[in-house]
């Protein structure tokens, strides 16, 4: 079936067509696959164009020399024009009748899956079928072999086969699930979205750095808001961020924090403006810490705050890993959080031009939003922030933080910012 939807406002990629035809005037099969053809159907630009082919790895790396193979469980290779990667995988094979002890864990998990194979195999490993749609550029029509077309048209989401087995042999493709459905605004078939509850648990088995780069795609992509809505539906959030999820049971102000920081990520990704893993991160684990740096304090820790970070960072790297780039933004936000109620002197001056003041102070307004009542502390610190220097010193002479909040008139709040 011939693309009619999107190529006209959304082309192809030039250089996933170059991949294409320089794999075909070699004699291999190749297909643009997945979601970009998904999206082009919907009529939105692709972010990423995949290539499938029944050229084996080496083969691809032979005939494009700007590629290098990535990847141990699922070899593929990346071909890179300036800021451009086209991403190709070889065709798999399905997965044998009764894999090795070495290749399997006790819950299905395949732990390796370089078994190459032809066209028709490989359309059956994809996850969904909105994603097993293929695009022959030579004769410029679609294969489909498993009703994708169709689903993409009823807005569903199904996994093709037997949906408890598509899951054990990779717990990720629940998460796979959730971005797409937040994405997409698809609904999950029946039968694809029933195990999820039961089956939730199997992403204990996910490496924590791989669970660190599907959760940037569930939370950083412009749909965190409702992705975390959607995890909490299907019980995946608590098996990835148990601290967190144990403190939404406590105090429902964490649920609230969490979504606030996630709805501003989303508006500034759809406004083109710069997000960092760090806010989103800062607003995910801030009840877990202040729990933790409380339990310090009541010990008679004297470094309680600093040692806190240190503790839950480290409990949440054994789910989902925490790069130190993203960490310490984390925690320097964190504990900026204990300088913002010093309104005297020159603190505040000093303050103002730390390189996290910013973040800080958009963390601040979200504390407020959720709940915390601060004292009005991020109205002034929006006022001081609007002011000229002799304003601001009139500002911080004699204040107090017992009183900051009685000293002036209310504004309406700034919209919080995450900028890191």
């Amino acid at each position: 079936m011939p693309i009619e939807t999107g190529l006209a406002d959304n082309p192809i990629s030039i250089n996933a067509m170059k991949v294409v035809n320089r794999l075909s005037s070699q004699g291999f099969e190749a297909y643009l696959v997945g979601g970009c053809v998904r999206d082009l159907l919907l009529g939105k630009a692709p972010k990423d164009f995949d290539v499938a082919t029944n050229a084996h790895p080496d083969e691809v790396r032979e005939l494009f020399r700007n590629s290098r193979s990535i990847g141990r469980r699922f070899k593929i290779v990346h071909i890179r024009y300036g800021r451009d990667i086209i991403e190709v995988a070889t065709f798999r094979a399905p997965h044998e009748p009764s894999p090795s002890a070495a290749n399997v864990t006790d819950s299905g998990l395949i732990l390796s899956d370089n078994s190459y194979g032809t066209f028709s195999e490989d359309v059956f490993r994809r996850d969904f079928t909105v994603n097993a749609l293929y695009y022959d550029a030579d004769k410029k029509e679609i294969r489909d072999l498993v009703g994708g077309l169709a689903d993409i048209d009823a807005r569903i989401l199904r996994l093709i086969g037997d949906p408890e087995s598509r899951y054990r042999e990779d717990p990720v493709r629940m998460l796979r699930a959730v971005r797409f459905k937040a994405k997409l605004g698809f609904e999950l078939a029946d039968e694809s979205e029933k195990p999820l509850p039961k089956l939730a648990h199997l992403l204990q088995d996910i490496p924590p750095a791989r669970l660190f780069e599907e959760v940037l795609k569930l939370f950083m992509s412009g749909q965190g808001e409702i992705a975390f809505k959607i995890m909490q539906e299907y019980q995946l959030f608590k098996w990835l961020f148990p601290s967190s999820n144990n403190a939404m049971q406590e105090n429902p102000k964490t649920e609230k924090l969490i979504t606030l920081a996630l709805a501003s990520t989303d508006k500034r990704i759809a406004e083109e403006k710069p997000v960092t893993p760090a806010f989103v991160y800062a607003a995910l684990l801030w009840h877990p810490f202040e729990i933790e740096r409380d339990r310090l304090k009541a010990e008679g820790n004297t470094n309680a705050a600093f040692e806190a970070g240190g503790n839950v960072v480290a409990k949440q790297q054994l789910f989902t890993s925490i790069p130190r780039r993203f960490s310490g933004p984390m925690r320097e936000i964190w504990q900026l959080q204990a300088r913002l109620p010093m309104l005297t002197g020159k603190k505040p001056s000093a303050l103002v031009v730390h390189r996290r003041f910013r973040a800080a102070y958009d963390f601040l307004l979200l504390r407020e939003l959720s709940g915390e009542d601060l004292d009005n502390l991020g109205q002034w610190w929006t006022d001081y922030q609007e002011q000229n220097p002799e304003q601001r010193a009139e500002m911080t002479r004699g204040q107090g933080k017992s009183n900051h909040g009685r000293r002036r008139r209310r504004r309406p709040k700034r919209t919080a910012e995450n900028d890191g």
